[in-house]
């Protein structure tokens, strides 16, 4: 079956380049192309969509608005936002799991973000979607993830899972992911170290290396390897390092 999907832009050559580089995903057919969220919710309330592409910036009503009407579903299409800056509110998207064009459009990022929006289609993900789309609007707006959370948003192949913070046991650095290490498993979440350790409870856990944040309670064991190097032992079996500039904070906190 053909996937559908909506435009709302309040330009008209967004709307049109937008359409034009769609043409090179045949499985989606267009609905309507929108020029703000009034029309977009004329169209939504009569026909089926699957996907909204929604510009963020739009005069009159902000497209977040419509976003934090859509959030309220039971099953909402998904949304992949459109925006021409903002690096802050790019973070936001990243946090919640959330899929985000820049303008002036990539083929390369339009068909990952179609491609991201297929897979979770077909893995009927709407419901899971639609948690993490109201964690981002009730937020208050794109720089809303400045805030902690008790949970945050994974996105992997299809799917959308909501992880507990009181589950991650420690946080390692993995390029531009981290991974979240829970108990028997960890998982990766697309988002730096330095940004996951702003949004976790300080009072909860201890950053401990560059590369390493643990949770203040796992601390087990802190042993010296001889040679200027420490290395701390989890209650959950993992040994992760410990570098000089940490080491101070790691023994009061032990």
């Amino acid at each position: 079956m053909a996937l559908r999907y909506l435009i709302v832009d309040d330009e008209a050559p967004g709307r049109a380049n937008l359409r034009l580089a769609m043409v090179a995903h045949p499985d989606w057919v267009l609905v309507a192309a929108c020029e703000g969220t009034a029309a977009a919710r004329a169209v939504l309330a009569g026909q089926d969509v699957d996907l909204v592409f929604l510009d963020i910036q739009m005069p009159g009503e902000s497209g977040l608005v419509l976003a934090r009407e859509l959030s309220r579903l039971r099953e909402p299409p998904l949304v992949v936002f459109v925006s021409a800056h903002s690096e802050h509110a790019i973070e936001a998207f990243e946090v919640h799991a959330l899929d985000y064009l820049l303008k002036p459009l990539s083929d390369a990022r339009l068909a990952q973000a179609v491609e991201r929006s297929a897979a979770m289609l077909r893995q009927r993900q709407r419901e899971a979607y639609g948690a993490a789309l109201r964690d981002y609007v009730d937020a208050g707006n794109a720089a809303g993830a400045a805030r902690r959370f008790d949970h945050v948003n994974v996105r992997s192949v299809g799917r959308i899972e909501r992880i507990g913070i009181e589950d991650v046991l420690w946080v390692g650095s993995a390029a531009n992911y981290v991974e979240l290490h829970l108990a028997g498993r960890s998982v990766l979440h697309r988002i730096t170290l330095n940004r996951m350790e702003a949004l976790l409870p300080p009072g909860d856990f201890l950053r401990v290396h560059r590369g390493a944040i643990v949770r203040r309670d796992q601390l087990a064991r802190l042993d010296s390897g001889g040679d200027a190097t420490w290395r701390l032992t989890l209650r959950c079996g993992a040994v992760v390092p410990v570098s000089e500039r940490y080491l101070e904070a790691v023994k009061s906190a032990m």
